[in-house]
């Protein structure tokens, strides 16, 4: 499992000072790979020299992306998440008897380099201890082979029972002790695998679960069916993590408030279930598994990937094991090899991140370049755009079943990624092609169509978009025992339906058209009071409201409206007295933190691209918000960012974006120059 991985990422957007393991064959030894850059005396000709403190900010930013765009004419940067997820990954090693012990030892020093002085591990910078991470973190460092005694793990350790030792801690948590014996598999809520059997009219259904949900929860399905548990020695037990010796009633489910409630029944059919799971008489069991096994091997990409997250493709590997498929079987290879090439790694670190974003990267550093004024038909957009075109999903995939008459197009986040290409991928590619002189200019239009065709056939019934599905929208399902982390839907959401308004205005469909209509109508219904909209993408209302302000001005919504302007009056009063803006995770757990918090590169730029949406170029909240950028910046022309302001799940699963912190300022700093000097 030491192959070496698939893609060079980009050098300077990562933690890891740019250190990373080099694919076997250089893409610069590969025909055709080599990005040309303008030669310097023309590009000055064509921009003319840098003469205010603006357009010095915008070259070095412009700068740096030229610099880190691989030679393919991608970019792609480092996805930091939380510790879980390298730790998962020492669990499958464990799991599979595959350890290696010099990538073990290099995991094992990336999760204490993470560790907090207090002890714990958190979800996100600064954030507050994280109990299911911590307990993750404590057990893969004694698989590792650290003692309890060790000061790291007795940090932990006190940590954990503080908090309510194992008992507190999350649903996934609890399968990984369970795998090993460390927890019992009743205390675990049912997901029998005859789920996987009912119809696709059903009220429930694997198809009414969100597209992460529904890659995670069908493999898992056969490894909860299965119960397996692989012994581990009496050093890497962590039956201290328990503050008492355990009895039934903590493996059963505390009822909420009140009677007739969703949880309350959901916790009372799980209880059943488990009567049923317990019977000899469940005659579809065999039909579930195969029907489980088939949707798994089916799901695997070429490149071995299923879903492009950790969670999926960790469990697709777990559940072909407890089918009985071997360690060297291509599937189960193929795999493993896909979770390697998630990894950075150092000669002393390495890191699992739990999806990896090129296509993304890419198109917000060409929506980022085109901005700072970069001419259309320059070498590096070209290249950029002709690696984006040709990562065109071209495939049916999870989303025909909702959609069985809608046509293939859109994108994707990863490399690859066919069975589910999403909106917000789409429609940003599509914003950042428009205008970019490739060498075919009709295939490109022609890709573009079926990308717009593909978005608009996604919306909502209520007028939005979600990222996978359409109608995702059951959302008792996040009432039952197993979605402690809110996260089994994908309904419409208020940033995805701006970038929709974005992508119909950039490609000139008129306000009148019916879906730009329907979805005005839901941004209004969703507006929160206070003026913003809610992140479901990125932390959090700076994001939404940003999304939403470009969505509605790009498809000529009057900007002087009053619900707009509410919007805008909150952003102004947002801003922090450095002039920039800020907005802590924690915003996603108590709403009265909406847009507050310790200013950032990124959050500034979502603030200043959504009040210039607004019109308010020549304001002075807009000038200092510039300023603030301005002043910032690094001499090599990139901003230092330690928050995360991305989301995976929110409250829950945070992510930091390492192109953020450079390709919104740039976006905001170039926006700000062309209005400013084309309006008076």
């Amino acid at each position: 499992m030491t192959s070496p991985f698939k893609h060079p990422i980009s050098h300077a957007l990562t933690s890891f000072n740019g250190t990373v393991a080099e694919p076997e064959q250089s893409v610069e030894q590969q025909a055709g790979a080599k990005v040309h850059h303008l030669p310097a005396s023309i590009w000055k000709r064509k921009t003319g020299r840098a003469k205010s403190p603006l357009d010095v900010a915008i070259e070095g930013s412009r700068d740096f992306f030229f610099k880190e765009q691989l030679p393919k004419g991608y970019w792609w940067a480092e996805l930091e998440s939380n510790v879980t997820i390298t730790a998962e990954y020492i669990m499958l090693f464990h799991f599979l008897g595959l350890v290696d012990h010099e990538r073990q030892r290099k995991m094992s020093n990336y999760l204490l380099s993470k560790q907090t002085e207090e002890g714990f591990w958190t979800i996100y910078y600064g954030g507050p201890g994280d109990l299911s991470t911590t307990i993750e973190a404590y057990f893969a460092l004694k698989l590792s082979g650290y003692p309890a005694e060790h000061p790291a793990l007795a940090r932990a350790r006190a940590f954990i029972l503080e908090q309510g030792g194992v008992i507190k801690s999350r649903v996934f948590t609890k399968i990984f002790l369970a795998l090993f014996g460390e927890f019992d598999w009743l205390g675990v809520p049912s997901m029998p695998v005859e789920l996987n059997l009912l119809p696709n009219w059903a009220y429930i259904n694997v198809y009414e679960f969100s597209s992460w949900a529904r890659a995670t929860i069908i493999p898992l399905s056969v490894v909860m069916h299965s119960r397996p548990v692989r012994s581990v020695p009496a050093s890497a037990r962590v039956q201290e993590l328990f503050v008492r010796q355990p009895t039934p009633e903590d493996y059963s489910f505390a009822k909420g408030g009140g009677i007739l409630t969703w949880e309350n029944f959901f916790i009372g059919l799980d209880r059943l279930l488990k009567v049923y799971e317990k019977s000899p008489l469940r005659p579809f069991k065999k039909a579930a598994l195969a029907k489980a096994e088939e949707w798994v091997l089916e799901h695997q990409e070429a490149t071995g990937d299923w879903g492009g997250i950790q969670p999926a493709m960790l469990n697709a590997i777990l559940a072909l094991n407890v089918l009985g498929y071997q360690n060297d079987h291509p599937a189960v290879e193929q795999g493993l090899r896909a979770l390697a090439n998630f990894c950075i790694e150092t000669e002393d670190q390495l890191v699992l991140q739990s999806c990896i974003s090129p296509v993304w990267d890419t198109a917000l550093a060409l929506k980022a370049l085109v901005d700072a004024g970069v001419p259309p038909d320059h070498p590096s957009l070209v290249k950029g755009a002709q690696w984006l075109l040709d990562k065109e999903v071209t495939r049916p995939g999870d989303w025909r079943v909702k959609s069985p008459d809608l046509e293939p197009g859109g994108w994707a986040f990863e490399f690859l990624n066919d069975w589910y290409p999403d909106v917000d991928d789409s429609g940003f590619v599509m914003i950042a092609l428009k205008g970019i002189q490739v060498k075919d200019r009709k295939a490109m239009d022609a890709t573009i169509k079926r990308g717009i065709n593909w978005c608009l056939g996604m919306q909502s019934k209520n007028g939005g978009w979600g990222a996978f599905d359409k109608d995702n929208t059951r959302h008792v399902l996040n009432k039952i025992p197993f979605a402690d982390l809110e996260a089994l839907i994908d309904p419409p959401t208020a940033d995805l339906t701006g970038r929709m308004l974005e992508l119909m205005g950039t490609f000139d469909y008129p306000i009148t058209f019916p879906a730009a209509q329907r979805a005005i109508e839901f941004l209004k219904k969703n507006q929160e009071p206070e003026g913003p909209w809610w992140g479901r993408w990125g932390v959090n209302y700076l994001y939404g409201t940003w999304s939403v302000l470009c969505g509605l001005a790009a498809i000529g919504e009057d900007m002087d409206q009053p619900y707009i302007r509410k919007a805008v009056n909150w952003i102004k009063s947002r801003q922090n007295i450095d002039g920039g803006w800020g907005e802590t995770c924690q915003s996603y757990h108590d709403r009265t933190l909406a847009g507050v918090g310790e200013s950032t590169a990124s959050q500034t730029g979502w603030a200043l691209l959504g009040l210039l949406a607004a019109g308010e170029m020549h304001s002075a909240t807009v000038v200092r918000g510039v300023q603030y950028l301005i002043s910032t910046q690094n001499g090599d022309g990139t901003w230092d960012e330690q928050q995360y302001t991305g989301t995976g799940f929110p409250k829950y699963f945070m992510i930091k974006y390492h192109i953020y912190r450079n390709c919104f300022p740039l976006m905001a700093l170039g926006t700000y120059r062309t209005l400013t000097r084309t309006q008076p």
